[in-house]
């Protein structure tokens, strides 16, 4: 094996290990629901990963800039940060809460999908043949696994909100990735700082509808992965990969995570998957991955 290539496993094999633990976040959540309300979770989670970022932004370089932003770019922040965490990650627990983790990651997965058909409106991108044809993979995979179409229980009212969830996503998606063009802002200060207002939101509307959890050591320990192992590390150690790897082996990658969440639901939390369920992702997931492919490679560059 030559240098180079071993060069290059090492980056796959960082961005499949980042890929394994925001799948076990699903598996993670799921168990710390039994506890804390979804939203005060969602809020806990994600201040905690903020106050993991405070040493960074601290630094004079990123002192600076934060003091130079103007009311504008504060407005962004703010709105991002109400868009990609509040609204976001709050559905997103809510939707763990009543629905299997499978489904909400499946859901998730229409995300590029609205991002490619906004990018036509909002971004004047226009979604190549290829795109085009995993959207309609997509589609074709996401009935596949729900057929026969029936809402048993709180199955209707989970789909609904991860339906909000997935559309916020994508808006979060298309205003980051405006804001990141524009290189006016740095990616850390970004992440930071919307992070913090999302979250703090998130944490307050929590603690004001259920009042202040009682959590146990346990949970704690949950907290603690996600929020420092799972989202500060992560989500570090991903954009580290981007680095390296080329658009489509970072789609390819990503895509993993809806069969290893099934694989973990599976032994985890005994979330049983059919055959045809199981059909029904694998092409779901290679139609999601052929629709992000041309649009991470205009990030890319």
């Amino acid at each position: 094996m030559t240098s180079n290539r071993l060069i290059h496993i090492i980056p796959i094999l960082q961005a499949l290990l980042v890929t394994f633990l925001w799948s076990t976040s699903f598996i993670i959540i799921k168990w710390g629901l039994a506890e804390i309300h979804p939203v005060t979770y969602a809020g806990l989670r994600y201040t905690l990963a903020f106050l993991c970022f405070i040493p960074f932004i601290l630094k004079k370089k990123y002192a600076a800039e934060i003091k130079s932003l103007n009311s504008g770019q504060w407005k962004k922040l703010i709105l991002l940060g109400f868009i990609f965490y509040t609204l976001t990650q709050g559905t997103q627990f809510l939707g763990l809460s009543l629905l299997p983790a499978v489904s909400v990651s499946l859901m998730l997965n229409f995300t590029p999908l609205i991002v490619a058909v906004m990018g036509i409106f909002l971004l004047n991108e226009i979604p190549s043949r290829m795109q085009w044809a995993g959207a309609i993979l997509f589609i074709l995979g996401i009935f596949f696994y729900f057929f026969p179409i029936s809402f048993a229980g709180n199955q209707g009212l989970g789909l609904a909100v991860m339906g909000v969830g997935v559309l916020a996503n994508s808006m979060s998606a298309i205003l980051g990735r405006k804001m990141n063009r524009s290189r006016d802002i740095s990616p850390l200060v970004i992440t930071a700082i919307s992070m913090g207002i999302g979250a703090g939101l998130l944490l307050i509307l929590g603690i004001a509808l259920n009042g202040i959890p009682t959590i146990s050591q346990k949970n704690w320990g949950f907290l603690f992965i996600l929020a420092v192992v799972n989202t500060a590390f992560a989500f570090t150690l991903w954009n580290h990969t981007l680095r390296s790897l080329k658009a489509m082996e970072s789609s390819i990658i990503n895509g993993t995570m809806l069969i290893q969440i099934a694989i973990l639901a599976w032994f985890f939390i005994d979330e049983k998957i059919t055959t045809q369920e199981g059909m029904g992702m694998v092409i779901a997931s290679i139609g999601a991955v052929l629709v992000q492919i041309k649009r991470q490679k205009t990030i890319n560059h």
